[in-house]
């Protein structure tokens, strides 16, 4: 089965700028996107995201507020599903 994966930008003041995409991924290919993700929370300032062919460059604190969500479902008539999702979010530091 496929697995999806869905990267959404910050917020900026008070309107919302939302940058969004959805793609089909191997395991190796998201484990390296995950990655890339970490290294720019490592670093120190501003860290770019690359969203389809679009960079989103954000500036993350030193501490983020996160969520993480883990899904089981059981259906006979549609199959096992099982789904992670993780949202960091934080006010920006520019």
């Amino acid at each position: 089965m496929a697995r999806k994966f869905i990267m959404v930008s910050g917020i900026h003041n008070a309107m919302a700028d939302k940058t969004e995409t959805t793609r089909t991924m191997s395991r190796e290919e998201f484990a390296d996107y995950l990655r890339m993700l970490a290294d720019g929370f490592d670093g120190d300032g501003e860290m770019a995201v690359s969203v389809e062919n679009k960079s989103v460059t954000l500036h993350p604190p030193n501490e983020v507020t996160t969520d993480v969500e883990v899904v089981e479902r059981s259906s006979i008539l549609r199959g096992d599903r099982e789904s992670i999702g993780i949202d960091a979010h934080w006010k920006s530091t520019e």
